[in-house]
């Protein structure tokens, strides 16, 4: 069944109640795309090869999207606008109002264009419902879908998840989030198994009739309250990945309020709630016991008997508490899927993490240095900090409305010195202020705070660099960090922030990183 929301009062009315299939009368269909960026152009491709009339609007009138606008009038769409007023309220469609709009990720339900949508009564999808309403086509293999969210490890997880998959010998692939589109995937040559899906909130918030194999939320903290409205908005969006599950809602068992979640859900009957652990699991869970990752969930007499999965060990080279909690939650996926516990125990081993998520970048001088610029938010820094003993913190960036006070406060007595990047850090200075008033607190962005004078202030030498330079604040970050650092210390460049106000995304703020320690060490 589906579910309405207040952003989408009606789920069933003709002619978009009948496309539930790749073979479903899409022919004819008016679409309007809200984005022209990686998922909104495989959503308009998609349409028009399956016959439907699709207006593309993009704001943003740039080289890149002109060449996207240009392959997409090529194969057929009915016409491509470009520019700040092209989304200020929702066209016609060759000469009618359309029947539904597909947004990008990015755009809040607040978008004049989506809020326009919304009062003429005009539904609204995100391309994760497009892609499941596809996800069926004759003379096809219909893949399963496992799907992931969370605040934090969306990434790591789905990528340990696929790797479990396949070497259970399934065709799988991560998809959604982690960049590649599901829509790709679906019209790939590849006939694959089961898809590992990641969601961001935003896509939850536009996914209705989504009906995955198994599920999980890794965990909910304050983040993106700027788009949501509110934290309560957002652990709902979150929460909307359970909804229809088949055979298994994952869980955190060590996260308040997470079970409820589950329990809140309208699932599939038959579908069980399994909670993962890094501590002994209980019943229906999988946890660890001394060094092994053990499974009392999918075995036959769980209530005496647990299966071994993996080792501590097997799941990376810097093993931290979350990294574990990760390989719980995809072993719990991938073992709703049916595979074996030695396929997750070799899954695990043969993952390799990708970049920009406590990565180790260097050792010198009995210092480390780690990259984590995917920790966008103080939940994701919080799991990186509380792993070291001795930190020199690199931080800073857009807040999104978040506080700091709690992750301050939490990691003051480990902080050795705080280097402040970013332009809008007047919470995380405030926090840093009151909380861990003895740490040194060094601004790498010149004029941060004119009206405290920090530690480590712009010099002469860095009198000439620009604030919103990004790479030039980072290698002035780097060398701070430095002179600060001291044997057995970790310089830990994770900014509980996002990155656009000095970087074009956070793998340019982590390549800043470093490239900026490579050279500062002489690498």
């Amino acid at each position: 069944m589906m579910h309405a929301s207040n952003d989408n009062p009606v789920l069933d009315d003709p002619p978009l109640a009948e496309l539930t299939s790749w073979d479903a009368p899409w022919s004819g269909l008016r679409a309007v795309v809200a984005g022209i960026g990686v998922s909104g152009f495989a959503a308009a491709d998609t349409l028009i090869e399956l016959g439907a009339l699709v207006t593309v609007l993009d704001s943003r009138d740039t080289e890149r999207n002109r060449q996207s606008a240009d392959t997409l009038k090529i194969v057929g769409a009915s016409d491509v606008v470009l520019g700040p007023d092209a989304m200020t309220d929702v066209p016609d469609v060759a000469g009618a109002r359309p029947d539904v709009v597909i947004t990008s990720p990015g755009f809040p339900p607040t978008h004049p264009l989506l809020a326009a949508a919304r009062e003429e009564g005009i539904q609204i999808w995100g391309d994760v419902e497009l892609a499941w309403r596809v996800n069926r086509r004759a003379g096809r293999k219909t893949p399963e879908w496992v799907c992931i969210t969370g605040t934090n490890g969306k990434t790591t997880t789905v990528g340990m998840t696929a790797s479990i998959l396949q070497a259970a010998g399934l065709k799988a692939v991560a998809v959604g989030n982690v960049g590649t589109p599901i829509l790709d995937a679906l019209r790939d040559p590849v006939e694959y198994d089961v898809l590992a899906v990641e969601l961001s909130s935003f896509q939850l918030h536009w996914t209705y009739s989504v009906s995955p194999l198994a599920s999980v939320v890794l965990n909910v903290a304050q983040d993106h309250v700027d788009w949501h409205g509110s934290f309560e908005n957002y652990r709902a969006d979150k929460s909307r990945v359970y909804e229809n599950t088949r055979v298994a809602c994952v869980y955190n068992a060590e996260q308040d309020g997470a079970e409820q979640l589950v329990e809140d859900a309208d699932v599939i009957e038959g579908c069980r709630a399994v909670g993962f652990t890094t501590q002994t699991p209980g019943l229906s869970m999988v946890g660890v016991v001394d060094d092994l990752l053990v499974d009392r969930a999918f075995v036959a007499d769980r209530a005496t008997t647990a299966a071994e999965i993996g080792s501590i060990a097997d799941t990376g080279s810097i093993p931290t508490r979350h990294i574990v909690a990760n390989a719980l939650a995809a072993a719990a996926l991938a073992r709703a899927a049916g595979v074996s516990p030695e396929a997750v125990r070799d899954g695990l081993r043969a993952h390799r993490p990708g970049e920009h998520r406590i990565q180790l970048v260097a050792e010198s001088d009995g210092v480390r240095w780690i990259n984590d610029s995917k920790a966008t938010n103080p939940h994701a820094a919080q799991a990186s900090l509380s792993a070291f003993d001795s930190v020199v913190w690199i931080a800073g960036g857009l807040s999104k409305g978040v506080t700091y006070d709690s992750l301050v406060e939490r990691n003051a007595d480990r902080l050795r010195a705080v280097v402040v990047i970013g332009t809008d850090d007047a919470a995380l200075l405030d926090a840093l202020s009151r909380l861990a008033p003895s740490v040194p607190v060094l601004a790498a962005t010149p004029g941060l705070d004119s009206t405290t004078d920090w530690p480590g202030s712009a010099g002469p030498e860095d009198s000439g660099i620009d604030p919103s330079d990004g790479h030039a604040v980072m290698r002035r970050a780097v060398r701070l960090a430095r002179e600060h650092a001291e044997p057995k210390d970790t310089v830990l460049m994770a900014p509980a922030a996002a990155s656009m106000d000095q970087f074009a995304d956070y793998a340019d703020r982590g390549n800043a990183f470093m490239h900026g320690v490579h050279e500062e060490l002489g690498f």
